[in-house]
């Protein structure tokens, strides 16, 4: 089977981007992946052990439309690509929600299902050619075989890591090919927008670029994390609109996760792109 090149890109950068890690910030976000692995696995594991569970959350798969589908792998991929973020802009936040109520347990089920069913389909097709009611042995040997082998190999950081950028790429490729959401203008996030600053202009009259007029001495102003400075009147309903900065960009967290997953992935490769320029000089 060809390597996909969408995928192959996606590790690319993802790998240049980790290259820019300290040894410490590389064993503490090891460390961070490492544990959520172990609870994914684990989540499987209980799934995969109950009838019962493992009937609904296949039934609750089999309700939902493909968009929605991919809503929950954005949603995991939003989870696991805000760990790398923040380990390479200790100041990045995101707008992901890890409450462990009984909605997002559900969520997870489904995702890990899901993504579980994704590989089997690739690796051993003719175990799904069977009515649903029968999967649930032949993804439980599957299941188990996958992780026999994987306990009898030292677990190293490389695996943990490769394991990763595995995860996040595949994740990557499917919302990337559904197209779903992504690639229009998002509202900045609520949380986001209350906690911008509000400074005090000092020095020389600024001009607001929204509405074109100053922002005189002594008047307070909104300040967005990129130090520009608006009107408190003219950039809120500029975010309730969009996330961007209306000089330079700078994206403010999201809570659409098509457009949370946009900004964390720019950080991404930004970050990769400033390595690969100060190769070259």
């Amino acid at each position: 089977m060809e390597e996909d090149p969408s995928n192959s890109t996606t590790e690319t950068t993802i790998l240049s981007a980790l290259s820019t890690l300290t040894q410490p910030q590389l064993s503490h976000l090891t460390h961070s992946i490492s544990s959520l692995l172990l609870r994914h696995c684990c989540r499987l594991s209980a799934l995969l052990s109950s009838p019962t569970l493992f009937t609904l959350t296949l039934h609750h798969l089999h309700s939902i439309s493909l968009p929605q589908k991919s809503l929950l792998l954005a949603r995991h991929l939003l989870s696991t690509l805000s760990l790398l973020t923040h380990s390479l802009h200790p100041t990045t936040t995101t707008t992901t929600n890890n409450n462990n109520n009984a909605a997002n347990l559900r969520h997870l089920d489904s995702t890990l299902l899901l993504l579980l069913l994704c590989e089997v389909r690739q690796h051993y097709p003719q175990a799904l050619d069977t009515p649903p009611s029968q999967w649930l042995p032949s993804l439980s040997k599957y299941f188990s075989t996958t992780i026999l082998s994987l306990s009898t190999l030292p677990i190293s950081n490389n695996a943990i890591l490769i394991q990763y950028i595995d995860l996040v790429a595949k994740c990557h490729r499917f919302v990337g090919v559904m197209g779903c959401g992504g690639g229009g203008e998002a509202a900045a996030a609520v949380a986001a927008v209350v906690g911008l600053p509000s400074v005090e202009v000092s020095g020389a009259a600024r001009e607001c670029v929204i509405c074109k007029e100053e922002m005189r001495e002594g008047r307070d102003v909104c300040e967005l994390p990129c130090d520009h400075l608006f009107h408190w009147m003219c950039i809120l309903p500029w975010l309730k609109k969009r996330n961007t900065c209306p000089c330079c960009r700078y994206r403010l967290p999201t809570d659409d996760v098509y457009g949370e997953i946009d900004r964390l992935w720019e950080v991404v490769v930004q970050v990769s792109g400033n390595k690969f320029i100060g190769e070259s000089k």
